[in-house]
């Protein structure tokens, strides 16, 4: 495992996905006074302009939305949320700094909220400010601490909110990270609880790919893990997480890399494609690994979307 227990693509992308319900799961009090069917917006670009100098300490997510309130006053407002996944002297400060930086350029309420998902019991940061010379500026934030749901483990169990398995997930990685065979036990009850859930497939395979993502296994008990899988679609007549293969799984770790390379520098995309294709239909000739070094990254990217699906090398190819 390179990178193990590497949180910040399924983190970000399980609030993207699902982003009323991350609301919902972590801060009910704002669920309830967002005007949810006027929809939400996010702004990460935005985002970026207005932090851009202030990367400070390991975070899962950093994101910007633009949100409605029930309140009749038909105002949009704007949700800074975080998690983070250390402990850092800082962090209430950037909360701060990021809370004004952003009312500056929007001249609108801004509300900042905060997944503390470290291993530090005691550091809960919820506040900053300062008061000098009668003057008084302070920012207090809603922080929920996800090692306080280490105790509650049963009711995550049975509670249908996606962020109850999320959570549980975090929690069951994080306690096991020196018991691969305990991992395992964990990973294959929360694979049971997406098949007991009623989800619909995509439902089901993007929270697999979550649970994938954090509870890395070694090759070993990761094959144990996807023969378990494979029996279990079986017998419950849902082909969902094999119907896309491992592979397809995986395609987002290829997406990210070929995603985070500098243009022109062709030749990792074609490498992680060719992984991808030797890995769906076995060894390649010496015409596809020419075209896969003569391909352009549109070109790569293409075939990439279609090596989930095709029968054949033909079909990834074809015109």
């Amino acid at each position: 495992m390179d990178s193990p227990d590497d949180y910040d693509s399924p983190w970000k992308e399980a609030v993207e996905s699902y982003f009323p319900e991350f609301i919902e799961f972590y801060f009910p009090d704002a669920h309830r006074q967002i005007d949810w069917a006027r929809g939400y917006q996010f702004l990460d670009q935005e985002l970026r302009a207005v932090v851009q100098d202030a990367e400070l300490g390991k975070r899962f997510v950093d994101k910007l939305a633009k949100v409605a309130l029930r309140d009749g006053s038909e105002r949009w407002v704007y949700v800074h949320l975080e998690v983070q996944g250390s402990a850092q002297a800082e962090f209430a400060e950037r909360m701060f700094v990021y809370n004004y930086r952003l009312y500056d350029r929007y001249r609108q309420p801004v509300a900042s909220l905060a997944v503390l998902a470290d291993a530090t019991l005691h550091w809960r940061p919820n506040h900053f400010g300062f008061a000098v010379l009668g003057c008084e500026h302070e920012l207090r934030f809603p922080a929920v601490k996800l090692l306080d749901y280490a105790t509650h483990q049963d009711q995550l169990y049975s509670n249908p909110n996606p962020f109850a398995l999320v959570t549980l997930a975090h929690l069951l990685t994080q306690a096991t990270r020196q018991d691969m065979n305990a991992r395992f036990a964990a990973k294959w009850k929360l694979v049971q609880l997406l098949y007991q859930r009623g989800w619909d497939k995509q439902q089901v395979i993007d929270l697999f790919s979550v649970l994938d993502w954090m509870m890395r296994l070694p090759e070993q008990l990761k094959r144990s893990l996807w023969h378990n899988i494979e029996v279990l679609e079986e017998q419950e007549k849902m082909r969902y997480v094999t119907s896309v293969e491992q592979i397809g799984i995986e395609k987002g770790l290829l997406q990210g890399l070929m995603q985070g390379r500098l243009e022109g520098e062709q030749s990792g995309e074609a490498k992680a494609l060719r992984r991808l294709l030797q890995k769906r239909f076995g060894p390649l000739s010496d015409d596809v690994l020419t075209r896969l070094q003569a391909a352009s990254i549109d070109e790569l990217e293409l075939w990439l979307d279609r090596a989930l699906d095709a029968d054949s090398l033909a079909g990834v190819f074809s015109q």
